[in-house]
């Protein structure tokens, strides 16, 4: 029997001795259906049928209220999700590997699979590995990169993971300057959105909505609409902390319905030069309390985040040196491509367990770790860009300093080498604590924020917003219906800073 199935089983007979002494017969007596909570422990335990079958009940319950009844329709959606992400078999991951290790031995596969290196999970019995786990492999392991085929493409990170000349120019221009905010770059983007032939019946309306600048003065300024496709639009204002371009277009037979948009806008590369000596204890305002607060799911002060935080933190007080441990600490988790936001029930405890993390999660976490020590700490996202035809997605966030204020913290980039033996200035090792590139843009300031307009159905990412979204009246249209593209051009600097944005 399945362990969920026992437990509801369990949970049914306590409610029933319960009714049965306070007098109600066991015929009288009648189980309440399972929990959100309950039906979303199942779905991560991999009980798919006990917690299909928990929200059949609970929806067949007469008066629900609708919010409720969301709850229980998003954990079926998570589950159909779930089985989106993790379709392998352990053949079908052994067959993969063996393409970019043409001579794997068996023994070589079941030693990195004993070893927790292919994601999976045992769903209704069941072993499905995650699809992006045999390239994920390379990420987690120098044993199996070096036995990875040299004749391959190599495995590259972006043009900002590394030490370079552009993150020093920025350092040394904010020194030279006594300012934070430094060489102003004046960039055209334009982000698409795809929906793929036929997802939508012809003549239906596809609802779309595409990640716009935040107004961040210092960081990004002069934001300038230029266009977009179709012609109507509606911008969300610069208070919404996920902002978007929400557009409209009927759908034809046969082919994609495509939406686009295109803007200006003024990027500074960031660096404030913090001495730990003069950084204090933050006075907790009620502007800065949220900042410092558990936020379930996603940011929980768990009984094992506790114990991590100890461990890193030791009997350090001062508040630069414990956000340096933990920034380290988490900067030390390995990168890995990430199942999707929305099938997680707690992100920062999965990157706490997962032994990899992608960019969201590693900020995720790292943000409950300052929080928990009462460092505020903040969320950003939105994606990267190069002066060539590099381009990502990418979160990243901000921690408040006293006296300093709020300052970013990029820890997926993280600690940067700085080898002593080149003449590099090894203080550019913490350059991403404090500093920031001006190659990214930022489209959000929080996450799991409602768009304005709002999504009528489930968003593909209610955690992010940095793909696109889009939907019609027959549900949401999901990222294996759609697809993205950014194309940009670099421009002259412009002079002064206008506030234009309309």
């Amino acid at each position: 029997m399945a362990a969920g199935l026992r437990s509801r089983r369990w949970l049914a007979g306590c409610l029933l001795c319960a009714a049965l002494a306070c007098g109600v017969t066991a015929a009288q007596a009648v189980p309440a259906p399972p929990s959100v909570q309950q039906v979303s422990a199942l779905v991560d335990a991999g009980d798919f049928k006990a917690a299909e079958a928990g929200i059949a009940e609970a929806l067949d319950q007469p008066g629900m209220a609708a919010v409720q009844q969301r709850a229980y329709a998003f954990q079926r959606e998570r589950m159909r999700r779930i089985l989106l992400d993790f379709t392998l078999e352990q053949a079908d991951v052994e067959a993969r590997v063996r393409k970019q290790i043409p001579d794997l031995t068996d023994a070589e596969f079941a030693k990195w699979n004993a070893a927790g290196l292919f994601e999976h999970q045992v769903i209704d019995g069941r072993t499905l590995y995650f699809n992006r786990s045999p390239s994920n492999l390379f990420r987690l392991s120098e044993e199996a990169l070096s036995r990875r085929d040299p004749g391959l493409s190599p495995i590259s990170d972006g043009p900002m993971e590394s030490l370079n000349a552009h993150q020093r120019a920025i350092r040394d221009a904010a020194l030279a300057g006594h300012q934070a905010n430094v060489l102003p770059l004046r960039l055209r983007m334009t982000q698409k959105l795809s929906v793929d032939a036929d997802a939508v019946p012809a003549g239906e309306t596809v609802r779309a909505w595409i990640p716009y600048p935040q107004s961040l003065p210092g960081h990004q300024e002069d934001i300038v609409f230029v266009a977009s496709v179709p012609a109507a639009h509606e911008i969300a204002p610069e208070t919404a902390p996920q902002r978007t371009v929400y557009m409209q277009k009927p759908a034809k037979a046969g082919a994609p319905t495509e939406f686009s948009v295109t803007y200006e806008l003024t990027i500074f590369g960031q660096y404030h030069a913090i001495d730990p000596g003069k950084v204090v204890a933050t006075s907790i305002t009620p502007e800065l309390a949220p900042y410092v607060a558990e936020r379930a799911p996603h940011v929980v002060f768990t009984d094992a985040m506790r114990e991590f935080a100890r461990r890193v933190v030791g009997d350090e007080t001062n508040p630069y040196r414990i956000v340096r441990k933990l920034f380290a600490a988490v900067d030390e988790i390995p990168w890995a491509g990430a199942r999707e936001y929305s099938t997680i029930s707690n992100i920062s405890d999965y990157a706490l367990h997962a032994g990899h993390a992608d960019c969201g999660q590693q900020t995720l976490l790292l943000i409950t770790l300052l929080r928990m020590n009462g460092i505020p700490a903040r969320w950003q996202s939105g994606m990267v860009f190069s002066d060539g035809d590099y381009s990502n997605i990418h979160d990243w966030g901000q921690v408040y300093l006293a006296p300093y204020g709020w300052v970013p913290m990029d820890v997926t980039t993280g600690r940067l080498a700085a080898d002593k033996g080149t003449g590099n200035d090894p203080s550019m090792e913490w350059f991403y604590l404090g500093g920031l590139d001006n190659w990214r843009i930022a489209f959000n300031q929080d996450w799991d924020q409602p768009f304005q307009p709002q999504k009528k159905h489930f968003r593909s990412d209610n955690i992010d917003s940095q793909r696109g979204e889009a939907e019609w009246d027959g549900g949401n249209l999901y990222f294996n219906q759609t697809g993205y593209d950014f194309e940009w051009q670099i421009l002259p600097a412009k002079q002064g800073r206008a506030t234009l944005d309309h």
